[in-house]
Parts: C-alpha cells; structure tokens; sequence
C-alpha cells in the first residue's frame, strides 16, 4: 500500500473546440480495469453518434495496468497521447476518454497528438488533482485545561484535527501522516507533559488539494 500519490480529485468533463471538431474529455477514478472498461462503455454509450471515443487508464500502486485506445484514429494519435499525460502527471487509478466530433478540417498526425493530450490536460485542470496520503488515526483524551494549547499547536502544524468530542474528557481524533507517529507521539508529550493519552484508531487515506 502506497504511502501517498497523486490521482484526480473527482469525475468531471470539459469540452474544447479544436479546427471546428468537439473535443469533450471525460475523468474518472478507477481501482480495476473492469471500472475502467465498464466507465469508456458508458462514455460510448453516451456519444454513441460521435466520431470517436478515444480513452486511456493507468491502474495500480506500480501503474502495473496501462491502456491506451485511438478509436480509429490514425495508430498513436489519440490513446497514447492522453496516456503520456496521466503518466506526466504522476496520476494513478484514473481514466480518461476523450470524444471527438469531427468539424470537417483535418488535423494531421502532429494536431490529433497535441488535440487529444490538450483535452486531456484541460479537462484535468478542471476538476483538480488530489494528492492521497495515507493516514494513521490518532484518539487524544484530556483534560479540559489543556485544550487551548493543544488544539492551538496542532492547528499550526501539519498534523489534522478531525474531531473534538467534549465530554467528561477531551477526546480529540487527529490524523497523523503514517511514517510521523512516533514523531507525533513524542511531539504530545512534550506538548501536555505528558498528561495525554494516545491510541492508534482507523489507518485512511487523507486527501489533500495539490
């Protein structure tokens, strides 16, 4: 399990016009290339009257799983441009398609690699990239005096409060990037004197907007 990497922030669409063709780019996450095959269908589907339907997806921790489609488009114009770009960007679990309506002027060789990767690029700048850092969960109980201190550093820092339960005690959920735990735990004791309990809870991946 990978420790932190880079994929999309969430679905989305974005549609340029190139020489009179449309040029609409769809995104997705994807964790097998059953959703990534079932997401390019869909897109199909939707643009079934569209000149093509070009896509491409990058999958797993080692981008063990890399595809590229040109849909008919002349071989390596279409598919592996848009490849190039998730790649470029260091995105993993993501696809993409790209569906053109042809304008009637042609592009070339040189103008499908540089329309179809454009599209691409844009439509990723559109709805954001998100680097996921995976997360061990961290319960602090203490007591209420210590509350301004402790909430005050940790806010400052880099570490992220989740939730503040104020009951007898203070029980407050903090996520801790998974190689810093023991440097959070020592940075606790220092903080309360070691007036603060700690245990480990839940290990998720925490998404941070790049």
């Amino acid at each position: 399990m990978l420790t932190k990497y880079y994929t999309i922030k969430c679905d989305g669409f974005h549609e340029i016009i190139i020489q009179k063709s449309r040029f609409i780019g769809y995104v997705t996450r994807v964790h097998d290339e059953e959703e990534a095959q079932q997401f390019i269908q869909r897109i199909k589907k939707k643009h079934h009257d569209a000149t093509h339907n070009c896509s491409a997806y990058i999958i797993g921790d080692n981008d063990e799983i890399q595809k590229a489609n040109d849909d008919g488009e002349p071989s390596g114009t279409a598919g592996i441009p848009m490849l190039e770009v998730l790649k470029k960007l260091q995105l993993k679990n993501t696809a993409v398609v790209v569906t053109r309506y042809f304008g009637g002027i042609k592009l070339g060789a040189g103008g499908l690699i540089r329309a179809y990767g454009s599209t691409t690029s844009e439509t990723i700048k559109q709805v954001g990239i998100v680097e996921r850092q995976l997360m061990q969960g961290m319960s602090l109980t203490f007591e209420y005096p210590l509350l301004g201190k402790i909430e005050n550093e940790l806010r400052n820092s880099e570490y992220i409060i989740d939730h503040i339960e104020y009951v007898e005690h203070i029980i407050m959920n903090v996520f801790v990037h998974i190689n810093q735990i023991q440097q959070f735990k020592d940075f606790i004791v220092n903080l309360s004197n070691d007036q603060v309990d700690t245990k480990d809870i839940e290990q998720k991946y925490i998404e941070i907007d790049v």
